[in-house]
């Protein structure tokens, strides 16, 4: 059956999106649907509610592919990085990875969940088919930036720790399901939109 879309609009507008939204946030939304019922349609119902909270939290609710500090372009983005890095507020990098590499390559934060480093756009690209390493802004491309979550969070390619590890018919750990992405970075926060997300996932009623 398919996502009652009415439903899952009308309740995450009002509690999710201060009632009303963007265009860009119901195109986000609909592509995500759309992949998760086209890809996943006997998954775990679960999956796709903390991945829909996980992409409300890391694109600021944006529902599009982002950069790290939502800057409109790597060099504006790797200025912001620099200047909290130098002012001691990025208290958890030891080293800049946001820095042009010697072919002119930024390995800073992208997509719908935030790829950094190079090690990870190398592991997820080969995961879903795409050069990321020759071309990282990819991740910035709305299909691509799909299959990175989907993907990464399916089979723990971000952290080892996976969907299936947080969500299964014996588990159901919102909060540790953070540890997905980030440790448990804002993990309440993250919880709370998923629960959110799940209460909206309702399925249309055959004929």
């Amino acid at each position: 059956m398919a996502i009652n879309r009415q439903f899952f609009f009308d309740q995450t507008r009002a509690t999710l999106f201060d009632g009303a939204f963007k265009q860009a946030q119901v195109d986000g939304l609909t592509a995500i649907l759309d992949k998760w019922e086209k890809e996943s349609p006997n998954a775990d119902d679960r999956w796709l509610a903390y991945m829909l909270g996980t992409a409300h939290h890391e694109t600021g609710r944006t529902m599009q592919p982002v950069r790290e500090t939502f800057a409109n372009s790597d060099a504006k983005a790797i200025s912001i990085l620099n200047k909290a890095f130098g002012a001691g507020k990025l208290t958890s990098v030891k080293n800049p990875y946001w820095g042009p590499d010697a072919e002119g390559k930024s390995w800073l934060g992208r997509g719908l969940v935030q790829l950094t480093h190079k090690t990870n756009y190398e592991k997820l690209g080969k995961a879903i088919g795409v050069d990321l390493v020759k071309d990282p802004t990819l991740a910035m491309d709305m299909d691509v930036a799909l299959k990175i979550m989907f993907v990464g969070m399916r089979d723990g390619l971000f952290t080892n720790i996976g969907l299936p590890d947080r969500f299964s018919k014996t588990v159901e750990k919102w909060r540790e399901a953070r540890q997905i992405i980030n440790g448990l970075e804002r993990a309440d926060l993250v919880a709370s939109y998923g629960k959110a997300y799940y209460a909206a996932i309702s399925y249309t009623v055959g004929p």
